[in-house]
């Protein structure tokens, strides 16, 4: 399990790759494989007809519960993995689940009971080449990671602080 401690907290804040805006979205190709963190950012892919290949979700925005025509459109994979995962963690359950959505061939949807928020980590660093995760930055976008050996070594990094 890896545990955020709390004087990274601030660090982990600063954008792992490009912030962009809905409209910007819109227009952009995104590459390869493309991975969601978050209801809000994986509702808006949806929205604008980009299907994730694989969403990590809790069904809350901004701490908030969705709608119910909000979770039926996020929880629509072809595959759902539940997941337990508290605020500040990683567990191996979550890791788990990252690693298997990248092994299978289809659309995946990863349920987390509790927080999402740093699946991210993962997701960037067990991604496969030609990889694209996004997630949300508060208040400022959507975070576009196109992954590859920079933002592998710059997770791997945060991660060894963060082991348990």
């Amino acid at each position: 399990m890896y545990v955020l401690p709390k004087e990274k907290r601030e660090e982990l804040r600063k954008p792992l790759g490009e912030v962009i805006d809905e409209e910007t979205l819109k227009k952009r190709e995104i590459k390869g494989k493309i991975v969601t963190i978050g209801d809000k950012v994986t509702l808006t892919l949806k929205k604008n007809g980009i299907q994730p290949d694989m969403a990590i979700i809790d069904y809350k925005i901004e701490r908030k519960e969705c709608s119910k025509e909000e979770k039926q459109v996020l929880s629509n994979g072809k595959r759902i993995i539940k997941v337990k995962n508290p605020a500040g963690k990683i567990t191996s359950e979550l890791w788990n689940a990252v690693a298997t959505g990248y092994a299978l061939d289809e659309c995946i949807t990863v349920e987390v009971e509790g927080e999402e928020d740093l699946a991210a980590l993962p997701a960037i660093y067990l991604a496969p080449r030609n990889t694209t995760v996004l997630y949300g930055l508060p208040s400022k976008g959507i975070v576009v990671v196109e992954v590859g050996k920079n933002e592998r070594e710059k997770v791997w990094k945060f991660l060894k602080q963060m082991e348990e």
